[in-house]
């Protein structure tokens, strides 16, 4: 478990001034909140896939029973955050699923679970991490950037079912 005090990082009032937890989304447990986090920013500038559709409605088939891993952070008892590590061939995983609630963005929570994300593909022995996004998303861009994620021609990667993704990273670990 990982946890920080968003606080210090900025003196905002709201559930992201208190100690954010990150802990995995187990099997059985309600994933309501890892959806919902995730239709609001597809939503916003975009429109939910059938990719998205599919593993927002049945994480638990879709990640985890594949071997994947997803990671909630927590103002308390309220999710604010989540991201997934779908597991691809070759030790490979996809990052994916990124999401920090609207009123907690800009307080460090979405680079605590990067960073989570990576140490623990790490620890599972992940040989690389991949990811897509869009350039209607810099401040994600940035955020990848700054942790070591590089471009990559999208022919590179496992296939990106997203018609929103026009920005293609990697990782190796």
């Amino acid at each position: 478990m990982s946890t920080i005090t968003a606080a210090a990082a900025n003196q905002h009032s709201g559930p992201a001034s208190s100690a954010i937890d990150i802990r995995p989304l187990r099997p059985g447990d309600d994933a309501t909140a890892f959806r919902t986090l995730n239709e609001e920013w597809i939503t916003r500038d975009f429109v939910l896939e059938q990719n998205d559709i599919e593993t927002l409605g049945d994480p638990e088939t879709s990640v985890l029973g594949k071997g994947g891993h997803i990671f909630m952070a927590y103002a308390g008892a309220e999710p604010v955050g989540c991201v997934a590590l779908i597991p691809m061939d070759n030790g490979e995983f996809e990052l994916s699923k990124m999401a920090v609630s609207p009123q907690c963005r800009g307080r460090g929570i979405g680079r605590r679970l990067l960073e989570h994300a990576i140490a623990q593909a790490r620890t599972i022995g992940a040989s690389s991490l991949f990811l897509g996004s869009s350039t209607k998303l810099p401040n994600a861009i940035h955020l990848y950037e700054s942790v070591g994620f590089r471009h990559v021609d999208p022919a590179t990667l496992p296939h990106m079912p997203y018609a929103r993704a026009d920005v293609f990273m990697r990782m190796p670990l």
